[in-house]
């Protein structure tokens, strides 16, 4: 009897922890997602005001950037200001090629 209700614990102990883990990650990407809809948002309109054109890869690979140096340094203007400088080297070093 001890070992049935033993092992009943332990099951319902791991129900109790693999649910928690799926909570976390629904939540990390549901906040990942909010994060790059306003991320991207926000580079369509610096590029539009630059006069440049639309570029989604561009945009797709600064947001990423920007997510990334976010949850590094937990600062926004930090991960933006690393993110926009490394978006225009790469745009300078294409542009060379």
């Amino acid at each position: 009897m001890k070992a049935s209700k033993y092992k009943f614990f332990i099951f319902v102990n791991l129900i109790i922890l693999f649910n928690s883990f799926n909570s976390y990650d629904l939540a990390q990407t549901k906040q990942n997602s909010i994060i790059k809809l306003f991320c991207l948002q926000s580079v369509k309109q610096e590029m539009l005001k630059s006069a440049m054109i639309y570029s989604k890869e561009i945009a797709n690979e600064t947001c990423d950037c920007y997510y990334k140096e976010f949850t590094k340094t937990s600062s926004h203007q930090d991960a933006k200001t690393k993110c926009k400088l490394e978006t225009k080297e790469n745009l300078n070093h294409k542009r060379k090629i």
